[in-house]
């Protein structure tokens, strides 16, 4: 299924985990949300995020062994998986959320991501919730 409009893309990041370039974005409409610890990212902002049209919710962590606050990585990842089998259980496809380890110096991993989330809801399609807001 081809999105006719640009998709959006809601990003929970940690601090320390990205930096914010306008080029990143080349595609598509994009939020970020900028948090001091990505342990910070609950459930509920996650499942939010889709509420207010997100077709996709990237949340960027620093590196396991890397975290300033010892576990706040391993905490967002048990969030994101928990919200992926929600996501899938309604039919939404937790595909559209996912969870990757960056730093803020490697922008080029950053717009990989970005870009291979753009393309795979090429085939995913927009968020089916907004359907029902409609």
């Amino acid at each position: 299924m081809k999105i006719n409009t640009e998709p959006k893309l809601t990003l929970f990041h940690c601090l320390n985990s990205f930096e914010e370039t306008a080029s990143m974005f080349d595609g598509c409409d994009a939020k970020t949300i900028k948090m001091a610890c990505s342990s910070m990212t609950k459930d509920v902002h996650l499942l939010r995020a889709f509420e207010a049209g997100a077709d996709a919710v990237l949340v960027l962590v620093c590196h396991e062994k890397g975290c300033r606050y010892a576990q706040g990585s391993m905490w967002a990842k048990k969030r994101v998986d928990y919200v992926k089998t929600i996501l899938d259980d309604i039919g939404m496809d937790g595909r559209r959320l996912n969870i990757f380890n960056t730093t803020a110096k490697d922008s080029g991993s950053i717009k990989d991501i970005i870009q291979n989330t753009i393309s795979q809801l090429e085939t995913i399609g927009p968020n089916p919730a907004l359907n029902h807001f409609n």
